[in-house]
């Protein structure tokens, strides 16, 4: 189905995962060697493949989740370097406490939260796709 709405909200999530990969890459791109098979950062025209982060989100139904359907949000760092988990997670906060404020700049009076749900981030509430059932 090529709906568009879906696809410009898809296009506006992208365009906050570039911020949020830029903001990411200044900050923790150095501490890391990248996988040998990675571009350097801004090599590729797609920030999600050159850099050492990968940040995306694929569409959730919800099963078994306690907020129902939305996006699933994925942060990746491509090394082969073990990453402490002290970092992973504090990463994951910024990632979450920058996502909430890009949507809300992005998508103003809309009720759109992320939360934890269960152990991956997820993006859910009033995206304003209900068209899209």
């Amino acid at each position: 189905m090529n709906n568009p709405y879906m696809a410009e909200w898809e296009g506006t999530l992208k365009k906050i995962f570039d911020e949020i990969d830029d903001y990411l890459e200044d900050k923790y791109g150095y501490l890391y060697p990248l996988h040998p098979a990675r571009a350097q950062r801004g090599i590729t025209s797609n920030k999600s493949s050159d850099g050492l982060f990968n940040i995306g989100a694929a569409f959730s139904a919800g099963f078994g989740s306690k907020y129902g359907r939305g996006w699933v949000v994925d942060v990746h760092m491509v090394t082969l370097s073990k990453v402490p988990e002290k970092i992973k997670k504090e990463i994951y906060i910024e990632v979450t406490g920058k996502l909430k404020h890009l949507l809300e700049e992005y998508y103003p009076g809309k009720d759109i939260k992320v939360a934890k749900d269960g152990n991956v981030f997820k993006i859910f509430g009033e995206l304003g796709l209900e068209f899209c059932n």
